[in-house]
């Protein structure tokens, strides 16, 4: 009884990690079938149903998102024990669920796994591109990277780099519409404006100089875009001005498609960090991985680089 229970929980656990009976199917390395009757004699022994289940998707139930609270963690932390001691005590092994950017991680963090899995084989990174705010915990990631995770008491903020948030324009652009020279002239001309993507409102600009002084700018807006690599390319095809971090524009600026508006006006954004839990025992997948981003970063002197002009 004490296999099958192990078997239920898994198939429970991976299908409202994934979202779907087929994705926790390839998870586990079993049939979707598989899975879904796993699910269906967990909840028999409970008498509860633990999801709802339509032909294209796949929710938790109330009693599902209590149960799944309850056990997620303390389960992922059974199984990563069990992975340790099959590939040797200590030894880090699985797969690590990961939460990236998407612009950010695709240019400057995947280039960092190819080291990592010659080092780490028994170590699969599973990595999703995300344009918000993950919930680290709930949502069974391992760890993320990016700007924007809501610290609690469950998690811990490793900053690898402050990142420059700047205005840049083509320069085809400011040949049409001239070049700003104080705040105050943004007014004449054309905004690109990002929208977040949790609460859909347009982010004001809020720069503040080298000197300390701070203005809330007045800007015309032309378009609206809630994704920051298609704000830098809209900008770097003449749009008009946008505020953007440094890592989403330094291609762009070494290109020459994109150049410095204002330099010595910027704006405030969160460091660049990496999340994981702040459980005790963390498991030794999630510690190494977390030691080659830091090592790698500092490493390729992001610091640096995001920072600067």
């Amino acid at each position: 009884m004490q296999n099958e229970l192990t078997t239920y929980l898994d198939a429970f656990v991976a299908a409202a990690d994934e979202g779907s009976f087929s994705a926790a199917a390839r998870k586990l390395a079993i049939t979707p079938p598989a899975v879904s009757k796993s699910v269906a004699r967990l909840e028999a022994g409970l008498g509860v149903r633990l999801f709802q289940r339509s032909t294209r998707s796949l929710s938790l139930t109330e009693e599902g998102e209590r149960l799944y609270r309850r056990v997620r963690m303390p389960w992922v932390e059974v199984g990563d024990a069990l992975a340790e001691l099959q590939q040797g005590a200590g030894r880090p092994a699985g797969t690590l669920k990961i939460s990236m950017a998407p612009t950010v991680g695709r240019c400057y963090f995947v280039p960092m796994l190819d080291a990592f899995v010659e080092r780490y084989p028994d170590i699969v990174p599973d990595v999703r591109f995300d344009n918000r705010q993950v919930d680290l915990i709930g949502e069974g990631f391992d760890v993320a990277i990016g700007g924007g995770v809501e610290l609690t008491e469950a998690i811990v903020a490793r900053e690898l780099a402050r990142v420059r948030v700047g205005l840049v324009a083509a320069p085809a652009y400011l040949e049409r519409h001239g070049t700003p020279r104080e705040p105050h002239d943004l007014a004449r001309h054309r905004g690109l404006l990002r929208r977040a993507v949790d609460s859909g409102r347009l982010n004001p600009w809020v720069l503040k100089h080298t000197d300390g002084g701070e203005v809330v700018t007045n800007i015309r807006p032309v378009a609206a875009l809630d994704d920051p690599e298609a704000l830098a390319r809209a900008a770097a095809c003449g749009m008009g001005i946008a505020l953007l971090p440094k890592p989403h524009t330094l291609p762009l600026l070494e290109s020459g498609e994109l150049v410095h508006v204002l330099p010595d006006w910027t704006s405030e954004s969160r460091p660049l960090s990496i999340y994981y839990s702040s459980r005790k025992h963390l498991p030794a997948k999630v510690r190494v991985f977390v030691d080659h981003i830091v090592g790698e970063t500092k490493a390729r002197r992001y610091r640096d680089i995001f920072a600067a002009l």
